[in-house]
Formats: structure tokens, C-alpha cells, sequence
């Protein structure tokens, strides 16, 4: 279903057949024709379907050119926007610069989440009148209202004053939409996932068919992150404590730090145990330039925009990187955080000592530094041999919750004090073969920033801790103002929706 910002046009939902966040088994539901919205979801088939168009929105964190990861991490102080030049990109240039406004704020921002959120609804409404098995039944609306309380989790935190709507509406309902106030929309995202985690299963049955679909265990990290945003302290700390059980060891859930930080990142290894939210990627999707970013393309677009520009491997001790678009330039400010930390190798690709040792050269760009991120480097072993624009096609999958993330966040949510909390922190840094220092909220922070580097975490952190003005005063961040975003150009007119204050 596609919709002109956040308004309803009924098409066929049935088109919609594919999910960035599920298996390759779950990917794929033969369409079932053009059926329309008040004629489909009569049976499981066609329920599962719309169940499937719902889960596809979540791959916006690294799907196509605005993908949330790429423009999160050039906002931060971690990172540039990088690419060819400054007009490789207006809006990721402007969120690194803090010249963003309403007219090149990229639009899919706002409208894309908005159409996960009417996919929802629309299933939610149809779904009791679907003949199919009481059970399943509750848990596909379940899993919507778990999707439903994400995509405005990612609305509230980016644009703050947005509408809320919690039902299909007519093209004629659209224009008297009025935005509400955080707070409802927070109340509504916490609604959503108690009632979802109510009803999911703890664990999936079989991985190779449910992969990628949400469970009890990650419905409940969402709602602790959810707190921890609102500073309901208290709370996210109850719900993070179960998701991590014992720090070091397996969860209720089966959630356990893999042993090796490197192997985060191994295309391969999907779906394994430190994986809470998964965002699903295949080279299957034989996606190509004509419909980059529509929707029906599933491969990761991060891999190809993060690889360094004209890469060329000189020996065998070089890796074999595909040569990118030098997106997302590691700044020196990270440089020196992870120089000597042993996440570093897996985190940073050091063009500068390839070259001067004679292993590898590239070709820089805007904003080039001579470092770049590492985590979703894609190498020629990666690349598909399907149909479509091989650099549109990478299948390595991305965290959009993962258990050190966790960790750190239930840390945060106890204070930074405690021996919880030291054992917490302590784990995350264990598992790198680093020593105990005493737990704080700074230690903690600063963990966040060396684990979680380039996975779009940063600018939020900052943000929600009150650090943004400071920590990027010298790309322009305006205290009072550039905490959200310029609602985009599009939505306003003919509406009731006002800008965002300063905009």
C-alpha cells in the first residue's frame, strides 16, 4: 500500500509481499492478485500477507539512500555525511551541518513511518473478521501494535509533535489531522507494547520460518528503551533486567554476548544469540536503480554507501573490499576514542596505514578523513550473484536492538551505581578482553559510544542525556531547535499540521 504522505489510498495490499525484518521464507507470499483493502484479509493467507507489509517499514533504518542509520550517524559527532560532494545528498549534508529545513528535509522520514503505522491499522481494524485461528489471530495483532508503537517511537523521537492515529481514516479525515503532544504518543507506544508483550511467544518455534518476527523478549526491550527515553528510570531497569538476566550469561530468552565482538558483524551469521531486533536483509530481492528505495527492494543499502570510493586492493594482505561511496567518514573525534581499543579493528577500516604500508589504496572524497566504518564494509565475497544492481543487493543484516545495547542501557536506567550495574558494564567490556573500571553514567556513555559506533545510536544518545549542544557545537546544533527535526514542506499545506518550532 502506498500513501501520499500520511494519507490513505486504498490499493492493493497484496502487492505488498515483502518484509526487511523476517526470513526468506517469510519474505516471500505469492501475490494474490489485485484485491482491494475492504475485499482482502478474509483468510490467514491474505492476513499473513498484510501482517508482512506491516514488518517491511522497520527496514527504513537501512534500506535505500535515506536510510535512518546513514543520516543518524552523519548528524552525530562520530561521523561525517561523507559521498562525492556536498550535493551528493542534500538532506544527510544538512543534518551534518545543522542547516536542515523544511524544504530539504527528506520527506520519507516523516511519510514512510506513517505508512507502517496505517499498514497497522488497517490490519488491526480488518483482523477480526478474518477467519483463521484465534491464537495466531492475536498474535498477528500483537506483532502490529508491537510495530505500530516502534514506528511512532521513531517519529516522536525524531519530529516530537506529530499526529497520532490509531485507525484507517479517508483521504477527507487527513486534512483536520492535528498533532498531539509527546506525551500521548509516548502513552500509546507504552500501551502498545505492554498489550503485545502480553500475548508473543517468549521464543520463536522455528527459526527458519519466524525468523525476524517479534517476540516477548524483544517487545520487552523495546518497551524498556521506550522508558528509559521518558527517564522512567524505574521501569525501563524492571523490564531491561529481564530481557539480560544474569550479565555474562543466557537470558530467559536465550539472548548471550557472542564471544567475539568481530563476529557481530559476519554477513553469515544472522539471527544469533546477542540479536534482540533484527532487521533482515537479502540478495534475493534482485533490486536494481529504477525502484531503489520504494519498498520492494530488500538489500542493504548501508554496505555499499559506507565503503571507501575507489578502493583498490595492492596485495594479498589487504581485505577485499567493494569500492563504495565513502558515506559516513569516521571522524577524528572517533578515531581517537577507539584508537587502542580492541573494538577498533572491527569498527574502523585505517585507509590511511593501508596505503602508507602499500596494501590497498582509494580514491577521497568530500569530507574524506581516511577512515571509515568498518561494521558494513561489504567485500567482493558478499556480493550477489542475482539479478538487479549488484550495490543494491548486500544481505548483511542490522541490529536495531542488540543485547550489549541492553546492557548498557539497563546500566544507565540503574543510575550508573551498583553492583548490578558494574556487572553489567563490566560484561560488555569483558567480552573484549577489557579490565573493570568503576561504573557512572559517564563510563557508561562512554561504552556506548565505543560498542555502538556507526550503528545510529550517538545522536540520539546525545540528545536524550542533553550533551548534543556541547558535543556538536562545532557542526552547528542549536540548543532549543535541532533536537528534532523540520517536519518536511509536504505535510503542511492544505493541513492542520504546524512546523516544528525555530523552523
Amino acid at each position: 500500500m502506498k500513501f501520499k504522505n500520511i494519507k490513505y489510498i486504498g490499493i492493493a495490499v497484496s502487492l505488498l509481499f515483502t518484509a526487511g525484518a523476517c526470513s526468506e521464507e517469510f519474505l516471500y507470499v505469492d501475490p494474490k492478485g489485485l484485491e482491494l483493502v475492504e475485499n482482502y484479509y478474509k483468510n490467514e493467507n491474505q492476513a499473513y500477507s498484510g501482517l508482512i507489509a506491516v514488518y517491511d517499514i522497520i527496514g527504513k533504518q537501512s534500506k535505500g539512500f535515506d536510510n535512518m542509520i546513514c543520516m543518524m550517524n552523519a548528524g552525530s559527532d562520530d561521523f561525517f555525511a561523507g559521498g562525492g560532494n556536498v550535493g551528493d545528498g542534500v538532506g544527510i549534508h544538512a543534518f551534518d551541518n545543522y542547516t536542515l529545513d523544511q524544504i530539504n528535509m527528506p520527506e520519507s522520514f516523516w511519510s514512510d513511518f506513517y505508512q507502517g503505522i496505517s499498514r497497522a491499522n488497517i490490519l488491526i481494524e480488518k483482523l477480526p473478521g478474518t477467519n483463521m485461528d484465534a491464537d495466531k489471530k492475536a498474535r498477528f495483532v500483537a506483532e502490529a501494535k508491537a510495530l505500530r508503537a516502534y514506528y511512532y517511537f521513531e517519529l516522536v523521537r525524531t519530529f516530537k509533535n506529530i499526529p497520532l492515529i490509531l485507525k484507517p481514516v479517508s483521504p477527507s479525515e487527513t486534512y483536520n489531522i492535528v498533532q498531539v503532544s509527546s506525551g500521548v504518543v509516548y502513552a500509546q507506544i507504552e500501551k502498545d507494547l505492554i498489550e503485545a508483550k502480553a500475548v508473543l511467544p517468549n521464543k520463536l518455534v522455528d527459526i527458519k520460518t519466524e525468523a525476524g518476527r517479534l517476540t516477548k523478549g524483544s517487545v520487552q526491550a523495546l518497551l524498556g528503551k521506550v522508558y528509559l527515553y521518558e527517564n522512567k528510570n524505574n521501569l525501563a531497569a524492571t523490564e531491561l533486567a529481564e530481557v539480560n538476566g544474569t550479565p555474562g550469561g543466557t537470558s530467559a530468552y536465550g539472548y548471550k554476548l557472542l564471544d567475539k565482538f568481530a563476529d557481530l558483524w559476519k554477513i553469515s551469521n544472522k539471527f544469533n544469540s546477542e540479536a534482540i531486533i533484527e532487521i533482515m536483509h537479502t540478495d534475493k530481492s534482485d533490486a536494481d536503480w529504477g525502484f531503489w528505495g520504494s519498498g520492494a527492494d530488500e538489500g542493504n543499502s548501508i554496505n555499499i554507501m559506507v565503503g571507501p570510493r575507489g578502493y583498490e586492493k595492492k596485495t594479498a594482505l589487504a581485505p577485499d573490499y567493494v569500492s563504495g561511496w565513502s558515506f559516513n567518514t569516521v571522524t577524528p573525534a572517533l578515531y581517537n576514542v577507539l584508537k587502542g581499543d580492541p573494538r577498533f579493528d572491527a569498527t574502523i577500516i585505517d585507509m590511511k596505514a593501508l596505503e602508507a604500508a602499500g596494501d590497498a589504496k582509494w580514491k577521497p572524497h568530500y569530507q574524506d578523513t581516511g577512515y571509515f566504518l568498518k561494521k558494513f564494509a561489504p567485500l567482493n565475497s558478499d556480493t550477489s550473484t542475482g539479478g538487479g544492481a549488484t550495490a543494491l543487493n548486500y544481505k548483511q543484516d542490522v541490529y536495531a536492538i542488540r543485547l550489549a545495547d541492553t546492557y548498557l542501557m539497563e546500566a544507565e536506567a540503574l543510575g550508573g551505581t551498583g553492583a548490578r550495574a558494574q556487572a553489567l558494564l563490566d560484561a560488555v567490556r569483558a567480552r573484549v578482553g577489557l579490565a573493570s573500571v568503576p561504573v557512572s553514567i559517564d563510563a557508561i556513555m562512554l561504552e556506548r559510544r565505543k560498542e555502538l559506533a556507526g550503528e545510529g545510536h550517538r545522536w540520539f544518545d546525545l540528545v536524550r542525556t542533553g550533551k548534543a549542544a556541547t558535543a556538536l557545537a562545532d557542526k552547528g546544533f542549536i540548543a532549543g531547535k535541532n533536537e528534532i527535526w523540520p517536519i518536511p514542506y509536504s505535510n503542511l499545506p492544505n493541513t492542520k499540521i504546524v512546523q516544528n518550532p525555530k523552523y
